[in-house]
């Protein structure tokens, strides 16, 4: 159930969190410019494997600048898991993967004390969770109990076990699968546990001509067998440093708060966003500005991201639902009806 396909070794003394420049001092624009450089190669480098799937590596980039965790939801064989696996190959650092499983329990993430004959005493085995960057397969084929030992982790990158707290990684991302729910043998995630992942989205199916590039690819062996790593650790933790240096303005932070206020009280909406919504909509946009070449967030770049942001968290009322009405469509009626900021 456990897999570790491409482990690197992580000098702890390379991976420090780099201090950022002050504000006056010009470093903003040079942070800016090294992370430019570090999305730019990352990206090309998936882009190698992944063919036609420019929008969803540009999704999971920002998800993984701003600091968040992302949710791919799609079709069986559409490439999430290998997108997935070619970002972690893209970076110098520690990768764990989890197949969850009916049979999946939370020790099996988490970890396990094991006494020792030896000393009589308990010692703590660290899990899957003890990584940089974390595949979580299929995470809705596992019970509701199992999936929720991902919640301290995903929203405080620590994790509690026989009542103590252990801190995770500098860099922790969670990339999670699942089918549809309603294929067989799944179970729907928890609001709480939807809440955490800052962005969903699906891949789909490539376009005819790039598909028979993937044929193509992959007639005598896997492109991942290839792909190697272009930037390191302590890079990838510099360009979410430069993320902090894009400037969103006094309205555009009203404006952020007024679309996931606005799904509160919306028609059909059950459960609207959370702060936590709005929190991972504006850090999201200014990694969104930053791969821009941006300095600063606009309007558009709020817009660009509202759907992959909020609507998973959104809970719409049965008979909504039985109408037809989705989350995704609640959404765009809202972007159309909030008044964007001069």
């Amino acid at each position: 159930m456990l897999e570790s396909p491409s482990t690197a070794s992580v000098d702890p003394a390379t991976v420090s969190t780099p201090l950022l420049p002050p504000e006056d001092s010009g470093g903003y624009a040079e942070a800016q410019r090294v992370a430019r450089d570090v999305y730019r190669r990352v990206s090309d480098n998936i882009s190698r494997i992944m063919k036609g799937q420019g929008p969803a590596i540009r999704k999971l980039l920002v998800a993984l600048a701003s600091g968040g965790h992302v949710l791919l939801d799609d079709f069986p064989g559409t490439g999430k898991t290998t997108l997935a696996k070619a970002l972690a190959r893209s970076i110098d650092a520690q990768f764990k993967r989890i197949q969850f499983t009916p049979d999946l329990l939370p020790s099996d993430i988490l970890g396990v004390s094991v006494f020792s004959q030896r000393d009589q005493l308990f010692h703590f085995h660290e899990g899957p969770v003890f990584t940089n960057i974390l595949l979580a397969d299929e995470i809705n084929r596992a019970s509701p109990r199992t999936q929720s030992a991902l919640l301290e982790a995903m929203a405080e990158a620590q994790v509690s076990v026989d009542g103590v707290q252990r801190e995770l990684e500098d860099l922790f991302f969670v990339i999670a699968t699942q089918n549809p729910v309603e294929f067989r043998g799944t179970y729907p995630l928890p609001e709480a546990q939807m809440d955490r992942f800052a962005m969903q989205f699906s891949l789909g199916y490539v376009h005819s001509e790039e598909e028979v590039a993937i044929l193509s690819a992959q007639q005598k062996n896997h492109p991942l067998a290839d792909l190697r790593a272009t930037v390191s650790l302590a890079e990838v933790i510099a360009m979410k440093q430069g993320v902090q240096t894009i400037r969103i303005s006094e309205e555009l932070k009203r404006y952020v708060v007024d679309l996931v206020g606005a799904t509160r009280t919306a028609p059909g909406v059950q459960l609207g966003g959370s702060p936590r919504a709005s929190i991972a909509l504006m850090k999201a946009a200014q990694a969104l500005a930053l791969f821009d070449g941006s300095s600063f967030v606009t309007p558009e770049q709020i817009q660009e991201l509202a759907v992959p942001v909020i609507a998973h968290r959104l809970i719409m009322e049965p008979q909504a639902r039985f109408s037809g009405q989705t989350a995704r469509g609640a959404l765009e009626g809202i972007l159309k009806k909030t008044k964007v900021p001069a």
